[in-house]
């Protein structure tokens, strides 16, 4: 069974500023570069009949391209801290490009998703860190801001059961504009 999950892509060159802020924080595990993502719609454990109606289900998405920017460092999870993220500006258009997975994906019997959607790249994640330690860091680094660079496809993710953060494999392309499926299932 493919642990499944939507995204957008983050450039290498963008992958590799981001890295530069890892270190100096207890109890941090840092996300590899290579698996930096923004996370559109987790799909969770699926069969492969559902995961092909899910890639089916993606296909429909029709969405220009649009420019983003990773800004400001912060933590979710308040008083016990569980992650270190950076902030995707313009929010708009992937909340949009959200919400549209959320439609097509409750179409096909998946439970809607619980939490509300915050469009983030989790950098890494925290475990027995104070809170005190994590403001520290983010008063050092939360000024981060990121070049703007072209969303011009989401891809559908698959990794292995684990605590997250990697290795992540693209099942699936859905280029924006021109969208057909570049890989399947």
């Amino acid at each position: 069974m493919p642990r499944l999950f939507t995204a957008l892509e983050i450039p290498a060159d963008i992958g590799q500023s981001l890295s530069m802020l890892r270190g100096g924080l207890p109890g941090a595990r840092w996300i590899d570069p290579e698996n930096y993502h923004l996370t559109l719609r987790f799909i969770g454990d699926v069969d492969d009949v559902v995961a092909h109606e899910v890639d089916s289900m993606l296909g429909r998405v029709h969405r220009a391209p649009f420019e983003l920017r990773l800004e400001g460092l912060s933590s979710f999870g308040g008083r016990k801290p569980r992650a270190v993220v950076v902030s995707a500006l313009p929010q708009e258009p992937v909340v949009e490009l959200q919400a549209e997975h959320e439609r097509l994906l409750r179409r096909i019997g998946l439970e809607p998703e619980s939490r509300k959607y915050t469009p983030h790249v989790t950098l890494a994640r925290l475990r027995d860190t104070a809170s005190r330690e994590v403001a520290e860091y983010l008063s050092t680094r939360g000024a981060f801001r990121s070049k703007t660079f072209l969303a011009s496809r989401f891809v559908l993710f698959s990794s292995r059961a684990s605590v997250g953060g990697g290795p992540y494999v693209v099942e699936a392309a859905y280029p924006f504009a021109a969208q057909t499926s570049v890989a399947a299932i």
